[in-house]
């Protein structure tokens, strides 16, 4: 790692970023030793044509004009493909953090090489990266669209239905399964949207148009705290742009 690159550098919950540079390159460029040659870095991709490595810090380096950003932020200060970059490289830390040592046996664990995998080397447990996928269903009758509200959500802000797909479920079973729990109500010709992978902590978002059909709105007040429908007309607040929660609803409104 003595070659020159962008650093991720966390320290707790918070990334470095840089302050006053370009758009798109808001982490710090150097050498490992730069930053102190902070251990277990992991090459998590390229920025600007350059290796973008990540690493865990006890605190961030002294002499660098820069600021301690949460990760939600990094999509405001530098757009899409950065704020996905600093997503991944804060899944591979928590990853690399919980899995220092084999669930099986209790071992110290090791990187393999060529793969992002820990390895027992006592029993050969290996632990990949975790990824929780979770199905996002955006309920259409006519021109109403069905939100909702977590007790989780900022204040006033409304989204698409959401939940954890289970053990041995599809996809599509998990949307009917996830609407009909949440609200009471049932679903039908489900279409495929898009999906996107979300750092918070390591879901991916698989994103779906679905039509009414039938039954009556009646929230799970253990996870919803209120449900309607809205017209394009009169809408909440909805979530940030950043989600694929927005994108969905989004779309919705121009007809998609």
């Amino acid at each position: 790692m003595n070659t020159p690159g962008f650093w991720i550098l966390r320290c707790g919950q918070l990334l470095l970023t840089t302050v006053g540079d370009a758009d798109g390159q808001i982490f710090p460029l150097g050498r490992a030793a730069d930053f102190g040659a902070p251990e277990r870095a992991i090459l998590v991709g390229k920025l600007a044509g350059l290796p973008c490595y990540a690493a865990d810090v006890a605190e961030f380096p002294a002499g660098i004009a820069a600021e301690a950003t949460p990760l939600r932020s990094i999509f405001r200060l530098a757009g899409d493909q950065v704020f996905a970059l600093a997503g991944r490289a804060n899944q591979l830390l928590d990853w690399q953090a919980q899995h220092r040592f084999c669930g099986r046996c209790g071992t110290a664990t090791a990187m393999k090489s060529g793969e992002f995998a820990m390895q027992c080397p006592d029993c050969g447990l290996v632990a990949y990266p975790r990824i929780s996928p979770a199905v996002m269903v955006l309920v259409r009758d006519g021109d109403r669209l069905l939100l909702a509200r977590s007790p989780h959500f900022k204040p006033g802000v409304f989204s698409a239905l959401a939940g954890f797909v289970e053990p041995g479920e599809t996809l599509e079973e998990c949307a009917v399964r996830e609407v009909r729990e949440e609200v009471g109500i049932e679903i039908a010709n489900l279409r495929y949207f898009r999906s996107q992978p979300w750092p918070f902590p390591n879901s991916l978002m698989v994103a779906f148009f679905a039509d009414y059909a039938g039954g009556t709105l009646t929230p799970d007040l253990d996870e919803i705290e209120a449900a309607d429908w809205f017209s394009g007309e009169a809408l909440p607040l909805l979530p940030d742009r950043v989600s694929i929660a927005r994108r969905l609803i989004d779309a919705a409104l121009a007809g998609e």
